[in-house]
């Protein structure tokens, strides 16, 4: 038979295990300083901020309304677009209702932004 002592070791053996098991299987975390999380990927929230600014900055007619995935552009009141940032969604123009939605998949450039733009007017 096993005696008391070899159960404690094999018991703790079991839960060392478990917890290593678990800690492998956790999502990680990035790290500011780690050259992985450096990379040239530019988060969602960044690239529509960068938009939202290129729009204020070149188009002052139109008022950027920033939503948590999107930017709505208003023109007068009138609602003229909507704008988003997503890879996972083919990059071009489709209509929800009367307002046609522009998905690019990084930040547009001006030239993108006005040929967009006007053709939404």
């Amino acid at each position: 038979m096993i005696d008391g002592m070899w159960w404690l070791v094999i018991l703790l053996a079991v839960v060392v295990g478990l917890w290593f098991l678990a800690k492998s299987r956790a999502p990680k975390v990035a790290d500011k300083h780690s050259p992985k999380s450096t990379g040239m990927k530019t988060p969602i929230n960044d690239a529509l901020q960068k938009t939202s600014e290129l729009v204020k900055q070149h188009f002052p007619d139109y008022r950027v309304n920033r939503k948590a995935n999107h930017l709505l552009i208003s023109k007068q009141d009138k609602k003229i677009a909507m704008i988003t940032i997503d890879k996972k969604i083919a990059a071009g123009q489709r209509r929800l209702g009367d307002v046609p939605v522009i998905n690019y998949h990084r930040v547009p450039s001006r030239a993108q932004l006005t040929a967009n733009l006007q053709d939404t007017e």
